[in-house]
């Protein structure tokens, strides 16, 4: 047998783990990849929709691209297009109604949310900082956004959103074994943000949590089954730095997740963050781009200083071959408004308008949210009408 006519294996592995917005499983067990193989290096994938014009299309795209690229041996992704036969698609409602049957979700993040891990090879590099204005940006945008701070020992999130209340509960009702957390939420604008940490839980900010690495990937995986999150257009994700315990039960219970990284200037920042970098696509996690957090200084006068070097964030773009998406100034505002609870990315000025023009450009080109009712022919809808008919 061939190449052409083989399929690859490792590429339909891979393509396991893109998920059809709509029905709620992987594009491989739906039926929807009719081949997968290598050619001169070049990924060659068919997919059949279940609606050729539907506008999911872009998005099982741009999964089926991140995945497959980040495989060895592979320096492009060509993907063609086919449509389901009447036979095909009634095979894969069936499977959707059967899956919808019998198999629990295995979040509370719905399906529709775009969730982003924010990492770090290393500490001190404002991880957090660029969580809690990416968020507030997304906020101030009109979205509804998440932020989980799995960054469990080192939590800081709440203080940076002037967040003090603890986390609320409500019991099991009818259709529940148990009861639910309520995340803290914060209104900015149209746009909504709720927060679940650790912070919210402990008597004082000042106390330690001495907790094993086994207790740490617990506690993420209860924030996503046992949280409320309700609507969300983003989930963002402040992860520990490192590639640790955290990180790999991140990339089990959150296929669908991608990772952005966060660096700074200084060479040796960028060498570390690498390796989280390597971590994302050892573990099939597509890596959305880079951001450079503490670029140069630039005084009153427009004089700009480069304190902790420069070039830091495009090398590292360049070395995992994604788009540095924005370079962060160094700026006072910054600091004062993560430890006043009230983020820079509100309030205008250089670093302000950094973050939102990443925040622009997450939702128009590189991780627009999934708008479920432009789908003009919402298979999940037929699925939904079945269940109740049954």
């Amino acid at each position: 047998m061939s190449e052409r006519s083989a399929n690859d294996e490792r590429i339909i592995a891979v393509l396991r783990d893109v998920m059809d917005p709509e029905l709620h499983d992987n594009i491989v067990d739906l039926g929807m990849v009719r081949s997968a193989y290598l050619e001169d290096r070049t990924a060659h994938v068919m997919i059949a929709l279940t609606t050729a014009g539907c506008p999911l299309r872009a998005t099982i795209k741009r999964d089926c691209e991140s995945r497959v690229s980040s495989l060895s041996g592979i320096d492009n992704v060509q993907l063609h297009w086919d449509e389901l036969t009447p036979e095909e698609r009634s095979r894969a409602m069936e499977r959707a109604r059967s899956h919808a049957r019998t198999s629990a979700a295995p979040t509370q993040i719905p399906a529709r949310t775009r969730v982003i891990s924010v990492a770090s090879g290393k500490g001190g590099v404002g991880k957090s900082s660029v969580t809690v204005n990416l968020a507030s940006a997304f906020a101030s945008q009109g979205f509804i956004v998440g932020i989980l701070d799995a960054d469990i020992w080192g939590f800081s999130v709440p203080r940076m959103l002037g967040v003090d209340s603890r986390l609320g509960a409500r019991p099991a009702n009818s259709g529940e074994e148990k009861g639910k957390i309520i995340p803290v939420e914060r209104r900015e604008g149209n746009g909504l943000i709720k927060l679940v940490s650790t912070g919210l839980m402990v008597d004082t900010e000042e106390t330690a949590l001495m907790w094993r690495g086994l207790m740490l990937a617990k506690a993420l995986e209860q924030f996503l089954h046992d949280v409320d999150w309700g609507e969300l257009d983003y989930l963002l994700i402040d992860m520990p730095p490192g590639t640790g315990d955290v990180q790999m039960a991140l990339a089990r219970l959150l296929p669908q997740a991608q990772m952005l990284v966060i660096t700074t200037p200084a060479l040796n920042a960028q060498k570390v963050a690498v390796r989280v970098a390597d971590m994302a696509r050892r573990s099939h996690m597509p890596v959305l781009g880079v951001i450079e957090n503490m670029s140069a200084f630039v005084t009153p006068d427009g004089k700009s200083w480069a304190l902790f070097g420069e070039g830091g964030g495009q090398r590292l773009a360049e070395e995992i071959n994604v788009p540095l998406l924005g370079s962060i100034p160094l700026e006072p505002a910054v600091s004062s408004g993560g430890d006043n609870g009230r983020p820079v990315a509100l309030d205008g000025g250089p670093a302000g308008e950094a973050f939102q023009n990443i925040a622009s450009q997450i939702v128009n080109e590189i991780f627009p949210p999934v708008n479920m009712e432009e789908c003009s022919a919402s298979s999940m809808a037929e699925v939904s009408v079945t269940l109740r008919s049954d």
